[in-house]
Formats: C-alpha cells, structure tokens, sequence
C-alpha cells in the first residue's frame, strides 16, 4: 500500500478525485435535498393613490390554478391578481422541494408534461423562489404582456428542469 501510494499517477488520481467531489459538490448541491425555508407574505392590497371615503377593494383575481409535479413533488395554488392596476403573482401554500438556482416564470407552455419545454418559448421571468413553502408574492412588470401565457413555473435554471407548474389561463 505504502509503494501504492508514492507512485506519482496515485498521488494524481487521488488529486482528480478530490477536484472532482468538490465540483460535484459545487454543482449539485446535495445538501439541499435536506433543506425547506419558510416565507408568509401577506396578500397584497390595493391602495388608493388619493384619499377615499369608501373602504379600499380587495384584490381582483385575474387567473388561478394548482400546481402539479414534475421533477420535484411540487404543491400550493399560483393566482395573478390585479392589485390596483399593478399585476402580483401570488403563490399560496407553496411546498417544493429546495434546489440551486431556483426561478418563477410565467410561460406560455402548458402545465405538467415534459419539463424541458418551458425555458423554449416566451417567458416572463418574476426573479428567484423566496422560499419553498408558504405565500409569496411576486410583482409583474408593468410591461409584461400576459396574453399568451398559459401557467407558471418553478424553473431550475442550473440544471434545466421544472420543479412543478401550475395552470392560468391569462
């Protein structure tokens, strides 16, 4: 074993090996597997951008649908509400799986079936998951045309793969 190991091509393997558990490590992220994170935004309300003497209106639903798995077991309900003229994605008791590098996007691609066609069409792209469970709110850019657009994703970038989506018909 001791010959073994003061052979020049050992020392090399064993180098590689090391490069390549850490790269692994670096790139999969096993640990989050393990991992959950907690977030419970209130629902957003509509403000009136003058006084009024009428109580404020709650949100109006825009479209709603439940999420359905794909890659990862994938639970809650996505709505977009109409919140006094801007636009918020709402996700209500979210429950997904943690993973690296982990996106909302509204797409028009239809939910569930194959995860990989959803980063080839048009998307809007809302920013990173805040956490994988609870309510989260998500504002639509102003510009951002919603016709067209048939649900919303939990995208893994890194790695190409939907977690879960959920259908809307906008």
């Amino acid at each position: 074993m001791r010959v073994l190991l003061r052979k020049k091509s050992t020392k090399l393997v064993l180098a590689l090996a090391v490069v390549a558990l850490v790269a692994g490590l670096w790139v999969f992220e096993p640990w989050r597997a393990f991992t959950h994170s907690n977030l419970d935004e209130s629902l957003p309300v509509v403000t009136a951008s003058q006084p009024v003497e009428k109580p404020v209106a709650a949100p109006v639903e825009l479209a709603s649908g439940a999420f359905v798995s794909q890659e990862h077991e994938t639970k809650g309900t996505a709505r977009v509400l109409d919140v006094g003229g801007s636009r918020v994605l709402r996700l209500e008791d979210l429950s997904s799986s943690d993973g690296p590098d982990l996106h909302v996007w509204l797409t028009d691609a239809a939910a569930g079936g194959s995860w990989g066609k959803y980063d080839d069409g048009r998307v809007v792209k809302l920013g990173s998951l805040k956490a994988t469970d609870g309510n989260q709110n998500y504002p639509i850019p102003a510009d951002a045309e919603l016709a067209g657009l048939h649900s919303v994703v939990i995208w893994c970038d890194r790695f190409n793969v939907a977690f879960g989506s959920a259908p809307l018909d906008l």
